[in-house]
């Protein structure tokens, strides 16, 4: 069996189809489009193009330099998670991944990846501005 070749392409040097396609699995993805019919016409590409190419390309972003974590302690009290997750929302953070562990001693761990490209301050305002929130014990750049 010959081993698969895969070649990583600027956006800009790709057929006109493949970015159709693109935006049919997006349409599927996000629930514009109830099937894979719909969001190829919706995309204008035909559905015979959508089959062939669908599994043969995807997106790929680049390691993203605006992307920190965060590791908090936070009292294990109803609320107080939200209350980071909207003070993010308002500062203009895009929220990758959350992990949070089961409390221990009335403080539970939590982790947060988040993307920092369209956040309104400088990330030491940032991290005061989460301090703030009622029940956040400490905070800690991860990365």
């Amino acid at each position: 069996m010959e081993e698969k070749k895969y070649f990583l392409i600027e956006e800009d040097a790709v057929p006109e189809v493949f970015h159709k396609v693109m935006e049919a699995k997006r349409y599927l993805a996000t629930g514009k489009a109830k099937n894979s019919s719909y969001a190829a016409k919706m995309a204008q590409l035909s559905r015979s193009a959508f089959y062939k190419y669908k599994d043969k390309i995807m997106e790929y972003r680049l390691a993203d330099n605006n992307v920190i974590t965060l590791f908090f302690s936070l009292e294990d009290l109803p609320g107080v998670l939200s209350s980071v997750i909207n003070k993010l929302y308002e500062c203009g953070a895009n929220i990758l991944t959350v992990n949070q562990n089961i409390p221990s001693d009335g403080v539970a761990s939590v982790t947060i990846s988040l993307r920092t490209s369209e956040i309104t301050m400088a990330e030491p305002q940032l991290l005061e501005h989460l301090r703030q929130c009622a029940g956040v014990v400490r905070i800690n750049k991860l990365s």
